[in-house]
């Protein structure tokens, strides 16, 4: 599963990450980002009734979805219960890593500094999500290619239109779409088309 796992996302190379406290239909949600050229959805564990959220989208179409902010490995379990195809943290966190691994789903564990960036292998993470890449910017990940040259990066947080190419540029498998795609009053409106036009417009950016 890893390898399909790596091998899609380094084609696909944006994940768009919802993050909102209300989600009227988390399939519709799933069919505009998809519509707009986004099919890697995570939805994360700071949406109230996440795991039901997760049921819906996963009934609907469940490639490409996926749980973040995953912090314990009972959070884990239950999110692979509900049907996330893929897990990510905020930061290298040992048993969620654990609970990934038992049941053979790909985790994506949070770093920052090189040697977090280790602790996250060490932890057996299929990915490494660099937050809070607008802060250090794409050279930086530049940078940790160096030491780390054969570690699929994602870059997440504060990608937007303007900078998502330069750190795919710079090395990153793939970027992380946020509240510029998915806006949370937009989600809680329902608003697809306008989210559909936004998606679009940051995949033609990375291009």
């Amino acid at each position: 599963m890893t390898a399909d796992f790596l091998s899609q996302l380094s084609k696909d190379r944006v994940i768009a990450v919802v993050r909102a406290p209300e989600i009227p239909d988390a399939a519709a949600l799933c069919a505009a980002l998809r519509a707009g050229g986004i099919r890697w959805i995570e939805f994360t564990r700071t949406t109230p009734g996440l795991a039901a959220h997760l049921r819906r989208a996963v009934a609907d179409d469940g490639d490409g979805i996926g749980a973040g902010t995953v912090m314990t490995g009972e959070q884990a379990e239950e999110l692979i219960d509900a049907g996330a195809r893929y897990l990510v943290t905020p930061g290298c966190r040992p048993e969620v890593a654990k609970a990934a691994s038992a049941a053979g789903v790909p985790v994506v564990l949070g770093a920052l500094s090189p040697t977090e960036v280790g602790l996250a292998l060490d932890l057996g993470a299929d990915a490494v999500k660099i937050f809070p890449a607008r802060a250090f910017g794409p050279n930086y990940l530049r940078d940790l290619a160096g030491p780390f040259p054969d570690v699929p990066l994602v870059a997440s947080g504060g990608v937007n239109e303007d900078n998502a190419a330069a750190f795919l540029a710079a090395g990153a498998r793939a970027v992380c779409a946020g509240s510029n795609v998915v806006p949370p009053s937009l989600v809680a409106a329902g608003d697809w088309p306008e989210i559909t036009r936004r998606a679009r417009a940051f995949t033609d950016s990375c291009r």
